[in-house]
């Protein structure tokens, strides 16, 4: 199976949807889908899973895949449980990392700065995720650290997105560094808070990221 492939048609649905090309409810026609992409119905029918798997996608028994876009309070709920869990992750790891994690950290930011550098939006994300992952693995708790991966997987449509509103990527990367000096100090508190502000989305954060997600449901 070619994952690669299936996480590029996975990238091009999600940004369908969020252009209002697919509307709430819509089917996602399997055999449509891969005659539009060029590929076998394989790599597409993984490409759904992903995107059953983070919530903007519905499979229905014997009826098939269908758009299913949360509304703003949904996803506002979301983000705010994903805030307080990453801060928690932030925690336990300003307490527990080593300086080799440390150290990979660091890298991570290094290859998410190359990133900006190349305007390349999906190559941060890729980055930005293998930072976030990395913390969550430092926290030294297993049971946190999957409920953050599932989180995070539910949320990952909305989080990349988000990455294209000017100036998010060089915020973001900011931040990142900011919890990394955090996480070195071995500061619990602002290890915290600053995980927990980095993945807040309110205000007018929120607004925006709304206004461009054209059709999500109200």
């Amino acid at each position: 199976m070619d994952i690669r492939r299936a996480d590029l048609i996975a990238n091009e649905l999600e940004e369908l949807v969020f252009a209002g090309e697919f509307a709430d409810g819509d089917r996602l026609d399997e055999v449509k889908l891969a005659a539009h992409f060029g590929v076998s119905r394989t790599p597409l029918r993984e490409a759904l899973q992903r995107l059953v798997a983070s919530g903007l996608a519905e499979q229905i028994p014997r009826r098939g895949v269908f758009v299913r876009q949360p509304g703003p309070v949904e996803l506002m709920e979301m983000f705010e449980t994903m805030a307080e869990i990453e801060g928690v992750c932030g925690r336990l790891a300003a307490m527990r990392i080593s300086e080799q994690a440390l150290d990979v950290l660091v890298e991570a930011n290094k290859r998410c700065q190359q990133a900006i550098d190349n305007s390349d939006i999906d190559e941060y994300y890729r980055e930005n995720e293998v930072f976030h992952h990395f913390i969550y693995q430092q926290s030294g708790n297993s049971f946190l650290e999957q409920e953050a991966l599932r989180l995070h997987r539910r949320l990952k449509p909305f989080r990349r997105h988000q990455l294209k509103l000017r100036g998010r990527m060089a915020q973001s990367m900011s931040e990142h560094v900011a919890i990394v000096s955090a996480l070195r100090a071995g500061n619990p508190e602002v290890a915290a808070q600053a995980l927990r502000g980095h993945v807040a989305i309110q205000g007018e954060k929120f607004h925006l990221l709304m206004s461009s997600l054209k059709t999500a449901a109200q």
